[in-house]
């Protein structure tokens, strides 16, 4: 069996240092880009761009509650806890997110979607991309997760009719990859012996790649 405690120390000198340098890269262009072209739009634009942003939105919730619910299930061990960190920095990124979202939804006349009480996720642990029965796989399946919204990200993004708005989408998408490459550092500063970026691009037919199975 992998000795992952072995890799915290390296963990806190490369690992960490991923995910501290993407924190608040969502909000870098702001929330003054959002609304300024709202006015411009055709209310088929409008509907357009507001489908987009709350699905978005809505899988920004989903990466909280993820969060929230893995932290429960996490173990008090060195790994445990170098996995917690992780998950709160992240998530720290994707409340950023959801509320650039939820301003973006509201500047264009919407209703932001709520958050659910629960997600479902089963259908990741269905596929062997995770799982919540050890700390190890938590964390596989939250890369998983981090993967499929980067790819979400880049292709929706591209569907936007405002401009701003597809730059704020992008970069929401390029902090998602590097939440995956994150989490992917940390697991190759535990031992594991993986590439932090296996590949050129973040899409699906790199995804298989990208993700790590149970």
């Amino acid at each position: 069996m992998m000795n992952y405690s072995n890799g915290l120390q390296k963990l806190s000198r490369r690992g960490v240092v991923v995910s501290g340098v993407i924190a608040g890269a969502a909000t870098a262009l702001g929330l003054p880009l959002i609304g300024e072209s709202a006015e411009a739009l055709t209310t088929s634009a409008k509907r357009n761009d507001l489908k987009i942003l709350n699905n978005a939105l809505y899988y920004e919730h989903q990466a909280i509650w993820a969060y929230s619910f893995a932290a429960g299930k996490l173990t008090n061990t060195d790994v445990g806890k170098a996995v917690l960190a992780l998950a709160l920095r992240n998530q720290a990124d994707h409340k950023k997110h959801r509320d650039a979202l939820a301003t973006a939804v509201s500047s264009l006349g919407g209703n932001p979607v709520k958050a659910e009480s629960s997600y479902d996720v089963s259908s990741y642990i269905k596929k062997g991309e995770g799982n919540i029965d050890s700390d190890v796989n938590i964390a596989k399946l939250a890369l998983a997760l981090e993967v499929d919204a980067a790819i979400a990200y880049t292709l929706e993004a591209a569907k936007l009719k405002t401009p701003k708005l597809v730059t704020v989408g992008a970069s929401i998408g390029s902090t998602e990859s590097a939440h995956a490459a994150a989490i992917r550092a940390t697991f190759r500063a535990l031992g594991v012996g993986i590439e932090i970026v296996p590949a050129a691009f973040v899409s699906v037919e790199t995804r298989n790649a990208w993700v790590l199975k149970v």
